[in-house]
């Protein structure tokens, strides 16, 4: 397979992404939050899941509709 195949098809080779990632090394602190403060964050999470997912559901639509073209309705 190519690699317009390869894209068509969902499938990525390892080095897709032409940046590479430096993340520096730190030493990490145990951090103690408020019950409050978790509960938001969590609440935070759960929303970007669902953006996540609806996204996802749009992008699934586009690709119905790039393959199988206007007759597809």
């Amino acid at each position: 397979m190519d690699m317009k195949e390869l894209f068509e098809n969902n499938c990525f080779p390892m080095s897709w992404s032409s940046e590479a990632e430096d993340i520096p090394e730190q030493k990490m602190l145990p951090q103690r939050k408020d019950l409050t403060t978790l509960l938001a964050e969590l609440e935070d999470i759960k929303n970007n899941i669902e953006e996540i997912k609806a996204k996802q559901w749009y992008l699934a639509k586009l690709m119905k509709f790039h393959k199988e073209g206007f007759s597809a309705g």
